[in-house]
């Protein structure tokens, strides 16, 4: 039975449509996400804590969910908005419909509405806070909307990061998505990364400051001989120079950079002492940690489909991207050198010290779903661990 939903809006404007997932109302910043595929991706980047989103995409769900595609150990987003909602998926490794999948963690979706003159708004206006419910009036939800705290005021990181360190790469005992390795159909990625229960021993050790880790950063990196120790994003930088890495990636994450002065801290202590790479919000703390800024951009980037340009090669790369602030320039000290920029809109898409082993994207390198062109930056983290051994 169709159940009515609204979607509200901050400046006051609704759309009307019919409620999936759980029944339950929330709030978040509403943001458009313009991959193709990729929605179980989606739904589990931690990246997208605090937000309501929105896939261009016409037609979610067709594919169904599955164990492999997940990059965290839960739905991350707030709610999902979709034009058409797929009931009857087809895929050999579908294991259940994404109604199903929102069920199990409580999230509410919304259908059936125009998604196209959403985006148009957001794009014409800015991002904006919005509400889904099926029990307020309009009215009613607006007025809940205003009483709740706005996306750039709140510290998502610490509501996502991981508890306590566990290790990635290492030999199955207890996996840490609670999958049982060994009923895993036979070909596909284990969790952790390895492609069979034969194990041999990593190169490196990487310590991952986790502020909104996605898994597939993991895969990439025990594909290279790795293994991870992921830590909370409030470990100090004298306990992971304890560990003895022999290099250090800043992840992605949510939110607004300047309210992580707990890891702005650590980043500029560790500055230095370690081959270090960064990762979207990493790119930023990277730039903050040497005294630079960054601005909210009016509707974010994000989406499987953003041209990169690379200074070092002129090579125009296609990345994917999930993020809502950018690193100023002009703030930018003379050691930091800005190495790729953003073919739509010229703002800063990695950094690199001058001095220092230290390099940094605003994009996602580790793709999930793609596209695979910057899969080569990971190589490039290992070789300046190499040279950093050498050194």
């Amino acid at each position: 039975m169709m159940k009515r939903a609204i979607l509200v809006l901050q400046d006051g404007s609704w759309y009307e449509g019919f409620s999936f997932g759980a029944d339950v109302e929330a709030s978040g910043e509403v943001v458009f996400n313009t991959s193709m595929i990729g929605y179980q991706e989606i739904l589990t980047d931690p990246s997208y804590a605090g937000q309501i989103v929105l896939p261009t995409y016409p037609l979610i769900g067709n594919y169904g969910i599955n164990d492999l595609d997940i990059e965290s150990r839960k739905i991350q987003v707030s709610g999902f908005i979709v034009k058409e909602e797929c009931t009857e998926p087809s895929h050999y490794l579908c294991g259940k419909t994404l109604h199903e999948y929102l069920v199990e963690y409580n999230i509410p979706g919304i259908r059936g509405i125009d998604t196209r003159a959403i985006t148009r708004k957001l794009r014409s206006h800015g991002v904006m806070m919005g509400y889904i419910t099926t029990r307020k009036t309009p009215g009613e939800a607006l007025e809940a909307l205003r009483n709740s705290p706005d996306y750039g005021s709140v510290d998502f990181v610490k509501g996502i990061t991981t508890e306590t360190p566990y290790q990635w790469g290492l030999p199955c005992q207890t996996c840490c998505l609670e999958i049982n390795c060994k009923k895993r159909a036979s070909g596909f990625p284990y969790p952790c990364g390895l492609k069979s229960l034969e194990f041999t021993e990593p190169e490196y050790k990487i310590v991952a400051l986790d502020c909104g880790l996605k898994y597939n950063i993991l895969r990439q990196l025990v594909q290279r001989r790795c293994s991870v120790t992921v830590v909370p994003c409030t470990t100090s930088a004298s306990e992971i120079l304890k560990m003895n890495p022999d290099g250090i990636l800043l992840s992605p994450g949510p939110g607004d950079p300047s309210l992580l002065d707990y890891a702005i801290r650590t980043v500029r202590e560790l500055a230095g002492k370690k081959p270090m790479m960064g990762i979207c919000l990493g790119n930023q703390l990277i730039a903050h940690a040497f005294g630079g800024r960054t601005f909210k951009l009016k509707f974010g980037h994000r989406g499987g489909n953003h041209p990169v340009r690379e200074f070092a090669t002129g090579r125009a790369h296609i990345t994917a991207q999930n993020h809502g602030y950018a690193v100023d320039p002009d703030s930018l000290p003379a050691e930091l050198e800005i190495t790729h920029i953003n073919l739509n809109d010229g703002t800063v898409e990695g950094l690199r010290h001058k001095e220092l082993p230290i390099f940094s994207i605003q994009y996602h390198s580790e793709d999930s779903p793609g596209p695979w062109d910057s899969r080569y930056l990971f190589d490039k983290f290992i070789t300046m661990i190499e040279q950093n051994r050498q050194n």
